[in-house]
């Protein structure tokens, strides 16, 4: 119950920190909901324990910036206004809270719409923002990407478990894209890919540049270009050709009225203005706001005012100046302007802060990191432990006195430098308005959790700059220190032997879980070529044993030719002759490699390949074997086998013996 009453009251989704937080107050919710949302800010109220009923606790505070959507409908703004209560016990403490809010971030088309809501709300009130958005009716449009199904309209949105940012789309499948509307849209992308030449010439250089920008480009980036080709700033141009239409730098050359192909431009330094710019009495307060709309405003100098009293420098080398009234307001007022309110790009934001960091504090200053604070994170954490670093995020508002200070004196100490340069990744962010503050809060508590955000949230504006160290754990990141003007050196060395302490630990984990997983890589190599032999082996025993079946069915095929062959011949021999038939009868004996005699009778005019053949059909073919007289030795199979025995006396009677062939 506890656990539950401190989420309802905290808004605090994550189950562990909510835990964490527990039991580092004892589990005492009051202590604990006064550690997360401090009763300077009047958002927790404590009653003294009573019998009877307590006072109305005061109106909960307005969200905050971030919080607001662009769009919301009547419903979600009534319900934002009313009181949430945390369910404690009467005799203890009533505490009143914010109400939970939802982000959504909605796509239609090509369009993106951001709604802020408040949990109470239902699905039916998304719809009709959109229905006011994006002019279509709430009965003709389906939206999807609920994680739990498709949902009714009256469905309240706490009941869907919903993280604090979800991404939606709607379908309208009854209507038809307007022709109109694409072919419209169609020109305009056409235009956006399209190739502009624009020839400038710098008059006081007499120098003319040709220059091609896609259609896309803004007015903001031709003239920086311009400054980075003519070392003209571009508070200083002065231009002569742009169209009347081109009245807001943040226009894109498509669509400021420029002539397509090829426009002609002119620019030159802008004469000192200080006999323009008298100071009035209604001068009272001077409001910078982003670079495209500050370009007017002259280099302090041409006010009279010295660079090293404006950035608080202190140099004995520096010339003072005498300074008007309003020489000395637009001082201690001239932005570090940061981020631009409708930067959506924070790397390009990171640029121009450096940037002007620079110009304002020289080039001797901690090497920010261009990038999201997302990116930021993942080169600080998650490479090889032996890489990793700390994430140090610093925070800058203009509006605090203690800003020139703490720069020129701190941040841009040589010392400083060097120490953040090698052992962390530096990030900086500018608070001084109130969207980029909440921009900040939020992109904190998706990173980092709802506790640094309220944490930063209660600095005042005097407490500013701040220097937030973080440190990336296995699971989460911890917030170490939040350092503050004095004893800067002091408490980074003092994150960085926390810092060190854990690299160690990581290191050695790391160094252990590599050699596990070096001998596992030699252990599987080893049993791979295990197997590979194995496999070898096997195939070649299969192809020996192939083979050998092969030769024996190439042997049992030549043997069964040779005994046919033999009995065909055997068939073939004529009849032995009788001894009584009265006819010249020759007998012969022939002896066998083996010892064995072989005798027949045969006529004397038998030709000798009956004889040839006789021998053959006992398992001597005469392509093997040679038939040899004894005396005087003879090789009968030499002769021709269309003679008859008695032309090769072989009568009446010879011994002849068989020889197998060389």
């Amino acid at each position: 119950m506890i656990l539950a009453d401190f989420q309802a009251c905290t808004g605090i989704d994550n189950i562990a920190e909510a835990i964490t937080l527990l039991e580092l107050n004892n589990w005492d919710l009051v202590a604990a909901i006064n550690g997360v949302i401090p009763q300077e800010n009047g958002i927790l109220q404590r009653y003294a324990s009573q019998t009877g009923p307590p006072t109305a606790p005061a109106a909960a505070p307005p969200p905050p910036p971030a919080a607001v959507s662009a769009s919301t409908s009547p419903s979600s703004s009534s319900s934002s206004s009313s009181s949430a209560f945390c369910p404690v016990p009467p005799a203890r403490h009533i505490v009143e809270r914010q109400p939970r809010m939802l982000n959504f971030h909605v796509e239609y088309r090509t369009r993106a719409i951001e709604v802020v809501l408040e949990e109470a709300s239902t699905v039916g009130d998304i719809k009709q923002i959109l229905e006011t958005e994006l002019q279509v009716p709430v009965s003709k449009m389906q939206l999807k990407g609920w994680k739990s199904g498709d949902v009714s309209d009256s469905t309240v949105l706490r009941s869907l478990h919903l993280p604090k940012n979800t991404s939606l789309y709607v379908l309208t499948p009854d209507i038809a894209p307007c022709a109109g509307t694409s072919l419209s849209s169609s020109l305009q992308q056409e235009s956006l890919n399209q190739n502009y030449l624009l020839v400038i010439t710098h008059r006081e250089a007499q120098r003319e540049y040709s220059l091609n920008f896609p259609g896309s480009r803004t007015v903001q980036e031709v003239k920086r270009n311009i400054s980075d080709l003519t070392n003209i700033p571009v508070r200083h141009q002065q231009w002569e050709g742009w169209p009347a239409s081109a009245s807001d730098d943040s226009m894109t050359l498509a669509s400021c009225g420029i002539t397509y192909p090829c426009h002609r431009l002119s620019v030159c330094r802008r004469s000192s203005p200080a006999s323009a710019l008298e100071p009035t009495e209604e001068c009272t307060d001077v409001h910078m706001v982003s670079d495209s709309e500050g370009d007017d405003f002259e280099d302090a100098s041409e006010f009279g005012v010295d660079e090293c009293e404006i950035f608080g420098m202190g140099s004995s080398s520096c010339r003072k100046s005498p300074m008007s009234k309003f020489a000395r307001e637009l001082a201690l007022v001239f932005l570090l302007s940061s981020v631009p309110e409708n930067s959506e790009n924070e790397g390009d934001a990171l640029l121009h802060f450096t940037a002007e960091f620079s110009s304002r504090y020289g080039d001797c200053h901690p090497v920010f990191y261009i990038g999201s604070l997302e990116a930021a994170s993942q080169e600080a954490f998650y490479g090889k432990a032996r890489d990793r670093k700390l994430l140090a995020i610093y925070l800058h508002n203009d509006d605090s006195v203690l800003s020139n200070v703490f720069c020129s004196q701190m941040m841009c100490a040589d010392s400083i430098v060097s120490y953040l340069s090698q052992n962390f990744i530096t990030w900086a962010w500018d608070v001084t308005k109130e969207a980029n503050k909440a921009r900040l809060l939020t992109m904190c508590t998706r990173h980092f959790g709802s506790v640094v955000a309220q944490t930063i949230r209660t600095y005042k504006t005097d407490q500013f700059p701040l220097l937030l160290i973080v440190m990336g754990k296995r699971t989460s990141n911890e917030v170490l220190n939040v350092i503050q003007v004095d004893e800067l050196m002091m408490r980074l060395m003092g994150a960085m032997e926390i810092f060190t302490a854990q690299q160690q630990e990581d290191i050695r984990d790391e160094d252990e879980r590599e050699a596990r997983e070096m001998v596992k890589r030699e252990q599987d190599e080893a049993y791979r070529l295990s197997l590979e032999a194995d496999r070898k082996k096997r195939e070649a025993q299969e192809r020996e044993e192939a083979e050998q079946v092969r030769q024996e069915q190439i042997r049992k095929e030549q043997e069964e030719e040779r005994e046919a062959i033999r009995l065909s011949l055997e068939q073939a021999l004529p009849p032995e002759p009788s001894e009584d038939g009265g006819e010249r009868i020759s007998k012969l004996r022939i002896r066998t490699p083996s010892g064995e005699f072989l005798e027949r009778r045969f006529l004397g005019t038998t030709r000798l390949q009956v004889l040839f053949d006789f021998v053959a059909s006992k398992g001597y073919p005469s392509d093997e074997f040679k038939l040899l007289t004894t005396f005087p030795r003879r090789n009968i199979t030499q002769l021709e086998p269309s003679g008859t025995l008695l032309e090769a006396k072989l009568f009446p009677q010879e011994t002849l013996f068989l020889e197998a062939k060389e």
